[in-house]
């Protein structure tokens, strides 16, 4: 990825302004989550599945934006969207928030059977949210590394300050939260051919023309495969969409690859450069990441303590 990023026009730059923190501390499970192409694959696309499951959040999606003419490039700017909330400077993050909030205050209509809705409807806004932090924990937990319950709180818990700039209301803090709020909701999902569309486009090649088919093909049904049971059942996903053992320890294995290999000017690496941290401090294991940060500090201290 090049150093600058395009956003609604914006020019976003990871390495600067110098210093500048980002929403989520360098050694939080945010940064650990999203550096992973394997969880971000897999999780938004299961992300996608679980909004579209909501009429209203469907037809929204469907009425107004270019979701159905080009989805893939729309995913992709949800996905820069998400690496600014984590990485970037607060600064070139809420632009880029204010920015998707004024085009969502525009998005308003009614589903085919009649239902009004409005993309700033706290519900929805609440929903969206927990299926992001969802799909991609969910797809790092399952291919990339196993996460406590601690660290699964943890995840959420950095992400609240971004979540709460959208207008998220109830923010998830703990699993059980995203259970609560899908037993709510779950009464009102249906299947949809929309979900299917969706699925076939990310098989079919066109996601990544650099990506074999075969592996966009695996990495669709992966996502299919961390969804609740009750949600894959009321979509009707059946076998069809079902991910074999050796597709599964094939991405289980790049998975852990990428967890290991730093990808320069990338949004962690260039963060972490922004920060005054090694650019390769997201790949580090935590225990080197807190003797990088404790040597920081105490370098801080004595530089303070000389003046």
């Amino acid at each position: 990825m090049d150093k600058m990023t395009s956003y609604l026009g914006w020019k976003i730059d990871f390495q600067s302004p110098a210093g500048e923190p980002a929403f989520a501390a360098p050694d939080s499970m945010s940064w650990r989550v999203f550096k992973n192409p394997i969880a971000l694959a897999i999780g938004g696309v299961a992300a996608v599945l679980l909004e579209f499951a909501d009429a209203r959040i469907r037809s929204g999606v469907w009425d107004h934006s270019v979701f159905k003419t080009d989805p893939v490039g729309r995913s992709k700017r949800t996905g820069t969207a998400a690496m600014v909330g984590v990485y970037g400077p607060q600064s070139a993050a809420r632009r880029v928030i204010q920015g998707v909030t004024n085009m969502h205050a525009k998005v308003k209509g009614e589903t085919p059977s009649g239902e009004a809705y409005a993309a700033l409807d706290v519900e929805l806004l609440d929903w969206v949210s927990a299926t992001a932090s969802y799909g991609f924990l969910t797809a790092y937990d399952r291919f990339v590394k196993p996460v406590s319950h601690d660290e699964k709180c943890a995840f959420y818990e950095s992400g609240e300050s971004v979540a709460r700039l959208y207008g998220v209301k109830s923010p998830l803090r703990k699993p059980a939260d995203f259970d609560a709020m899908l037993g709510k909701l779950l009464p009102r999902f249906e299947p949809h051919p929309i979900n299917t569309e969706f699925l076939d486009i990310m098989k079919s090649g066109r996601a990544a023309k650099a990506v074999p088919r075969s592996l966009q093909s695996s990495l669709a049904n992966a996502s299919v495969s961390i969804l609740p049971p009750d949600v894959r059942d009321v979509l009707e996903l059946g076998p069809e969409y079902d991910l074999s053992p050796a597709a599964r320890l094939t991405l289980k294995s790049i998975g852990k690859l990428a967890e290991r290999v730093p990808v320069k000017n990338s949004p962690p690496a260039d963060a972490a450069i922004r920060l005054g941290l090694p650019w390769s401090f997201a790949w580090k294991s935590s225990a080197a990441q807190q003797r990088i940060l404790d040597a920081r500090s105490a370098l801080s201290t004595v530089s303070a303590s000389t003046k």
